[in-house]
């Protein structure tokens, strides 16, 4: 902060100190406070919003959503609710998202659109299903599936009731007594319907391959639900395979002493019984080197490829290369034979274009059941995936009576490395940290498992998904491209999972051959039947028969029904069927907002699912949010402790009160507001206690608008034409005001749009026009033209700046509202009835801003000089002195300042007088003068600045009394006596 700035500060200071002190004394002792029109309201200044906010609920939520609906003239706004999961307490990331929403949606009301927002929940899936049980401590092994979703459908039933509770509570506005659930079977219907419009088109198929699998949930899982360990600890090793027969050409150039082995490396030892074939890049060459074990003296030749010979010398320290025999290209490897280091079986290597010389050894242990590359490699030579590994994670027979039902990850790992250690054949083993896919909700790692699951394949939705995208507006723009890389990374989606708690795929399946019957026909019966009897008759009904549609039954076979149940992905993903279409130039929703784990997860399935069925995205913007922190910057977490209720935010935290007071919901939804939202956000008490501060300033602020006005109507309002300077450049402000926070709120930039109203509120009002119009509006004759001028902008400021709080601090807002409807010409019930900022065009003036840049310039440099005088105790206050303005009324400036009135300018300057004179060199008596120049063209100007010969009125205190102890002509006037 510069002198010049510090020197305006501490005046401003002075003048408000000596002010305060002023009204102090005046109310003790002086005879005249009653003649003042000092401010009056009801109005609060402290909130109390824990215990009073409730008194405004009601207006601005449930009484106000289906009024809007009825009666804002413009179009239907859409913002379409990502269902939150019906499991578990709030925190501060529902607070973020729900309130984020909701500040939307007052913002679109306030501007006339009708606001659809129907809140929803995403019911189904594996820990609903888990809690269920948990609570009445029951395995799901012990309970039929009708048991188990009877229990997940009342658990999720009561979680509903209860996040519902909460979201109300921070005054979310929306259709609370019929939101969406993904349970209802109004819901499930529709699913079912997208899914059979998807099977029609080729989009959904049956697969036996490798997908991600939870042994801790005994499902299949997608991408999305799976969180990356980057600690994870596996176990390494290096692994030699015996080669049973080298290529010809080779043979005949090289007489190799002792055996061959193909090397290689892998960090899950488990899946190698599952081994099928070991890979290698054609185009990369391959070393064949002679190697010494120190221990046996034995020696033998590895393969290795050329390029990691240098990692591997350095990894392996039991074994000395000791020469490189020769080279190969792994075009010439493929077509070798080795043994298998476990079953003693010839398999072959092969070639695949996925090995890199990146890392390993560059030959690639395969096994297409527990690898998708794998997979890849292996489908096209006719290799079919193995995987000898149960639904627990347990080795199956077919690994081996020694493996049989031990867990893979555990002893299984321990008995092969044991049983490659007996067989000599284990190389090398370490400890590797890598990163790892976990379960997302059991917190335990998951592993590649080939098994027979239904796909939706991606691959072909992805151009037009991608193209469909180009048209979404994204906030912030960022997330087009991170949204993109997830779509475009994706090759299919296993929409199939192994729970009772779901929708089930309408598949049957031949009861002889397992073939799955999955036709338009079969679908169309089954639904018919759930749309009849419900979903539950899927594990209710005892005869299979129900749900074969009628072409099926005499046909020679009998079908069974399949149990697998619908990625919880598609439940949430087909919200969009919620919504009725608005035409063809229109998407289904204006907006969708989530967090930015979303762009795996709903976005991404919504998009993918309204592809495929309608051939469009089902959103027209795209708004991200981060991830709530402490004030640290660490993730919020159960287990670290620092973590924060909403509820402690608005009601307090009844163990540490000072370190949490009751703030109330207008604090919490402030915070969401005033904080970057589009990235991650650190909340805390310090700054809490900060943004609480901003609710108090806007109260202070409100409370001098209001009690100002307590006799004043809008039909008191004073003409444009009528206004003095200051009001009208007043005006101007106000309306660029409202400009950049509807801008602001039009894009989403909530923070912008606070930031916006506490820099109005601190420089445009506290520090200037309420300053300046103070002296009107108590000292003046109450009908005063000059009072009502102010008064005029103060109800048109106040009409604006409640509008402007609205959206964000609603119950405030309601307040403020409920102090000076009366006196509007059409009182409302609430004032999101009022619509948005009321400004006119008229009071948009640039030349004014340009005119009082000037005259805020010379502002700064008349406080310089007085305040030189006050540190000198010449002055106690700007008010004592009077000043002379000596500047050039021909230049641009100095004609700028001069058609200012000059008692507009000691209003504005808060001294007693100003005379202007035209010329700098003008003699003029002084105690304290300053040389300056004003304007971009540097015009010279000089202030001259001394005590006032006058004295003090004891009414206003402006020294413009002719005599000690005696009013002031305007005094004298006001109430009507004779002025000495």
């Amino acid at each position: 902060m510069n002198q010049r700035t510090l020197a305006f500060a501490g005046l401003r200071l002075t003048a408000t100190r000596s002010l305060r002190t002023s009204c102090t004394t005046l109310a003790k002792k002086n005879p005249y406070t009653d003649t003042l029109l000092l401010p009056k309201t009801p109005f609060p200044l402290r909130a109390n919003a824990a215990t009073r906010e409730h008194l405004f609920r009601d207006r601005c939520t449930k009484e106000l959503y289906p009024w809007q609906l009825e009666n804002n003239p413009k179009d239907l706004f859409i913002l379409h609710d990502g269902p939150p999961y019906a499991n578990g307490d709030v925190h501060l990331g529902h607070a973020l998202n729900k309130i984020l929403k909701d500040i939307i949606n007052r913002y679109k009301m306030l501007q006339g659109h009708k606001v659809w927002y129907r809140p929803g929940w995403d019911c189904h899936g594996l820990p609903i299903e888990l809690k269920a049980l948990e609570a009445i401590r029951q395995k799901g092994s012990e309970l039929s599936a009708t048991e188990i979703r009877q229990l997940a459908r009342k658990r999720a039933l009561s979680e509903i009731e209860k996040q519902k509770k909460s979201f109300k509570s921070w005054s979310v506005m929306g259709d609370w007594n019929k939101p969406y659930r993904t349970l209802d079977k109004d819901y499930e219907i529709r699913q079912l319907r997208v899914f059979r419009e998807m099977m029609k088109r080729g989009y959904i198929y049956r697969q036996l391959k490798p997908v991600y699998w939870s042994p801790s949930s005994k499902s299949a899982l997608a991408e999305a639900e799976l969180e990356y360990n980057d600690k994870h600890v596996s176990r390494s090793i290096h692994v030699r395979f015996p080669v049973a027969e080298l290529p010809a050409a080779f043979k005949e150039k090289h007489q190799l002493n002792g055996p061959v082995y193909a090397v290689i490396w892998t960090t899950t030892p488990w899946t190698l019984p599952a081994n099928k074939a070991v890979a290698v890049h054609p185009e990369l060459t391959y070393s064949i080197v002679r190697v010494r074990n120190n221990q046996n003296n034995e020696e033998s030749q590895y393969i290795i490829g050329k390029d990691r010979l240098e990692a591997f010398s350095t990894e392996i320290n039991a074994e000395i290369i000791e020469t490189v025999v020769d080279e190969i290209q792994g075009k010439d490897l493929v077509g070798t034979t080795y043994t298998h280091p476990l079953w003693n079986t010839p398999m072959s290597i092969i070639g695949g274009d996925h090995v890199t010389a990146e890392s390993g050894t560059g030959l690639v242990h395969t096994a297409p059941g527990h690898g998708m590359e794998d997979y890849e490699a292996c489908q096209s030579l006719g290799i079919d995936p193995f995987s000898p590994v149960d639904d627990e994670g347990r080795f199956t027979h077919e690994a081996g009576p020694e493996l049989e039902g031990m867990v893979a990850f555990d002893e299984g790992t321990d008995a092969i490395i044991k049983a490659l250690t007996d067989a000599s054949v284990l190389v090398h083993e370490c400890e590797y940290v890598h990163k790892y896919p976990y379960d997302w909700r059991t917190k335990k790692p998951v592993m590649l498992r080939s098994t027979a699951q239904w796909f939706a394949n991606v691959e072909d939705l992805q151009k037009n998904a991608v193209r469909a995208l180009q048209t979404v507006r994204m906030v912030p723009d960022v997330s087009l491209r991170r949204l993109e890389q997830f779509t475009v990374s994706r090759k299919e989606w296993c929409i199939s999972r192994q729970r009772s708690w779901g929708v089930p795929i309408p598949a049957l399946y031949d009861t002889e051959s397992g073939e799955a019957l999955l036709t338009d026909t079969s679908v169309e019966h089954i639904i018919r039947v759930f749309e009849d009897r419900g979903i539950d008759a899927w594990w209710e009904e005892k005869d299979d028969s129900v749900f074969v549609a009628p072409e099926y039954r005499n046909t020679g076979k009998q079908y069974r029904r399949g149990y697998d149940t619908m990625d919880v992905w598609f439940d949430s993903g087909t919200s969009w069927t919620m919504i009725e279409s608005r035409g063809e130039d229109r998407p289904l929703a204006d907006v969708y907002l989530e967090g930015s784990d979303q762009h795996r997860g709903w976005f991404q399935s919504s998009l993918l699912t309204s592809i495929a069925v309608t051939g469009k995205q089902p959103y027209g913007t795209l708004i991200t949010h981060g991830f709530t922190l402490d004030e640290e910057g660490r993730k919020m977490s159960k287990s670290i402790g620092n973590t924060i209720a909403p509820s402690v935010i608005t009601h307090g935290d009844d163990k540490n009160k000072k370190l949490f007071p009751a703030y109330g919901t207008d604090v919490l939804r402030m915070w969401v507001a005033n904080c970057e939202y589009t990235k991650d956000i650190a909340v805390g008490p310090s700054i809490i206690a900060q943004v609480s501060d901003i609710i108090r300033k806007i109260r202070t602020t409100a409370r001098f608008l209001l009690g100002n006005l307590h006799d004043f109507s809008y039909n008191d309002c004073v003409p444009y034409d009528q206004l003095k300077e200051t009001d009208r450049y007043m005006l101007h402000e106000l309306f660029e005001f409202g400009e950049r926070v509807t801008n602001a709120y039009d894009n989403f930039a909530f923070n912008r749009a606070t930031h916006h109203i506490q820099h109005f509120t601190t420089n445009n009002l506290s520090a200037f026009y309420f300053d300046v119009v103070k002296d009107r509006l108590y000292n003046n004759k109450n009908d005063a033209l000059s009072r009502r001028t102010a008064q005029t902008v103060l109800y048109h400021v106040l009409r604006a700046y409640t509008a402007s709080i609205a959206p964000v601090a609603c119950h405030t807002a309601e307040e403020i509202y409920e102090s000076y409807r009366s006196i509007t010409p059409h009182p409302e019930s609430s004032v999101f009835k009022q619509g948005w900022l009321p400004l006119e065009s008229t009071w948009h003036q640039k030349p004014l801003e340009s005119k009082w840049a000037v005259l805020k310039q010379l502002k700064s440099e008349v406080n310089q000089v007085l305040e030189v005088a006050r540190q000198e105790k010449v002055l106690r206050s700007s008010q004592e002195a009077d000043v002379d303005i000596l500047v050039d009324p021909k230049s641009t400036v100095g004609e700028m300042i001069h058609t200012m009135d000059s008692e507009e300018l000691a209003s504005f300057f808060l001294t007693s007088r100003v005379k202007l004179h035209e010329h700098a060199g003008t003699a003029v008596s002084s105690v304290y003068e300053r040389d300056t120049q004003l304007g971009t063209d540097q015009t010279a100007c000089k202030i001259v600045a001394r005590p006032s010969t006058q004295h003090k009125c004891p009414r206003c205190w402006n020294y413009h009394a002719d005599a000690a102890d005696t009013l002031c002509s305007r005094c004298a006037n006001v109430l009507n006596v004779a002025s000495a």
